[in-house]
């Protein structure tokens, strides 16, 4: 391990459920437990991967529900590292705690998160923009990578990039003048024009620079943070966390930490070209997957597709032959109790299905 990642302590967010990759990702068993790429490993698997090289610990935050699953697919992870949430109450919670839990163990230690259902393709890449990254959290900034856009997008923030900070060992590090929300596409073709780089979520930082900066803007939420995970190693880690959780505020780490402290000239960035992906929806998700001589994008048996005058994205769940023919950009998922079809172009709106089932209250397909 790098002389500048010891004291490094990774945090993976693992909560949603890949409403818009439905009914493939389900609330039960969400797009992070999936093997979505075909590489023989799950998207929270191919996370750890990345991040055990590098990290002195990795800590896994998510729902109780969802922590055997988890526990099963990462067995390297210790008790202490699988954090079960009661609820979901959004990214700074879950993160906080992480945080905070670590802060107890190691108190000079610097945590980053990173979600558990991204795909990085260019792994010792990103491992290098890790590292730049440690370094300048040390300064006593909070960092972010900002992705390197491959095209103008509307479904990604945007991080507009200011002037280098000059620091040798991360000698590609910037200052972050502000984060700007998902943008129409006009906008969103501008900013790739003027350099800015696509927000991703992932943030360092000193583990007690990242909870001063919590105190600072969300004192409350800090507050109840900290009486959880002063208690988290004794027997009183059941009732406080029963007590305090439900009551947390629920908000985006962007919104509690990252925009204001870059508003106050805090936040710093390693621009990144990393192969990023958030594999938001089946389209995103059909750019990951080769063709297939016949045409189409197949996610499992290319054997239980029969396709002719057709390309898009097949994925046999069932067991069933899927046969497609002379259809453009087309999106067939068979599951054994649901089938989609839909169009590339649409599958950003696959959510609205989803909230229909939710509206009708048919939580057996959700």
């Amino acid at each position: 391990m790098n002389d500048h990642l010891r004291g490094f302590h990774a945090i993976v967010p693992a909560g949603g459920a890949g409403t818009r990759l439905w009914p493939l990702s389900r609330s039960g068993r969400p797009k992070f437990l999936l093997d979505l790429t075909g590489a023989g490993r799950t998207l929270i698997q191919q996370t750890y991967d990345r991040l055990a090289p590098l990290a002195e610990s990795v800590l896994v935050v998510t729902g109780t529900a969802h922590a055997p699953a988890v526990a099963a697919q990462l067995p390297e992870l210790t008790q202490d590292d699988l954090i079960a949430e009661p609820s979901p109450r959004d990214s700074t919670a879950a993160i906080g705690l992480a945080a905070a839990v670590v802060l107890t163990r190691h108190p000079d230690a610097v945590v980053g998160s990173f979600a558990a259902d991204h795909v990085i393709r260019d792994v010792p890449a990103f491992h290098a923009a890790v590292a730049e990254a440690v370094a300048a959290a040390r300064t006593g900034d909070v960092v972010t990578i900002g992705i390197t856009p491959t095209a103008p997008s509307t479904a990604f923030g945007y991080i507009r990039p200011g002037v280098p900070l000059g620091l040798e060992e991360a000698p590609s590090v910037r200052r972050v003048e502000r984060f700007v929300e998902k943008p129409d596409a006009v906008t969103a073709a501008g900013y790739v024009e003027q350099g800015y780089r696509w927000n991703a979520g992932m943030f360092l930082a000193l583990a007690d620079v990242l909870l001063a900066e919590l105190a600072a803007h969300r004192p409350e939420l800090h507050e109840g943070l900290v009486e959880i995970a002063e208690a988290w190693t004794t027997p009183r880690r059941a009732e406080v966390l029963g007590r305090v959780w439900p009551g947390l505020e629920k908000v985006a780490i962007d919104y509690a930490v990252a925009e204001p402290a870059a508003d106050a000239g805090r936040v710093a960035m390693v621009p990144a070209d990393i192969g990023w992906d958030d594999v938001g929806d089946f389209n995103s998700l059909a750019r990951l997957l080769d063709p297939t001589e016949s045409g189409p994008r197949v996610l499992g048996s290319a054997e239980r597709v029969l396709a002719v005058d057709a390309d898009g994205l097949v994925v046999p769940g069932s067991g069933r032959t899927v046969a497609v023919l002379g259809l453009d950009d087309v999106v067939v998922v068979d599951t054994p109790d649901a089938v989609l079809v839909t169009t590339r172009a649409r599958a950003q709106d696959v959510k609205s299905l989803v909230a229909q089932l939710q509206a009708g209250a048919r939580l057996d397909l959700l």
